[in-house]
């Protein structure tokens, strides 16, 4: 009976951040994250504001409206904003929301090798591992810090596992300057 449990889960991926704007290395990743991990479907969680970065560019609404636009033939992406549901903007809260919406869910957090950086600075990091897996990407330019960071030396090989895999050569702030 434990078996069949555990093939009934349902396997989602969040992926969070300004998306600002959202291009091919957000949908690179999240079919790459579906495509390992039997994923069944990914959010894209976009924020207001990332507490690292200085403000975005576009709008909430345009951000947003983008973001659909270009994960519309990728039926298994799905886009939200939630901070006003959670009444917050902090990692733990979206985790811990999904986790009770989705009962019988395994929850996969995914982020990029850059965010690992700085993931000992996120409000009640230390609780994340331990409620879902997390999913890293590497990315250009930050692979090396990333893999020395405090975060993955005691995560790693246990709630955290690092994907390689083969990069797109665009980010958001590359597209912002053009």
């Amino acid at each position: 009976m434990g078996q069949a449990k555990l093939e009934n889960k349902k396997k989602i991926g969040i992926l969070g951040g300004t998306f600002d704007p959202a291009h091919i290395g957000h949908i690179k990743i999240s079919i790459t994250a579906k495509k390992i991990f039997k994923l069944d479907k990914v959010i894209w969680a976009i924020t207001k504001k990332n507490p690292y970065k200085k403000n975005s560019s576009l709008n909430l609404k345009e951000r947003i409206s983008y973001a659909k636009k270009i994960s519309l033939k990728n039926k298994f992406i799905k886009i939200g904003f939630y901070e006003d549901k959670i009444k917050s903007n902090k990692t733990i809260n979206l985790i811990k929301f999904f986790i009770k919406k989705n009962k019988n869910t395994e929850i996969y957090f995914i982020m990029g090798a850059d965010n690992l950086i700085n993931f000992h600075k996120w409000e009640k990091y230390n609780l994340i591992p331990g409620l879902c897996k997390i999913l890293v990407f590497d990315r250009d330019g930050y692979k090396s810090k990333s893999l020395k960071s405090l975060s993955f030396k005691k995560y790693n090989n246990k709630s955290l596992e690092f994907i390689k895999f083969k990069k797109v050569k665009i980010s958001s702030s590359q597209l912002r300057k053009i």
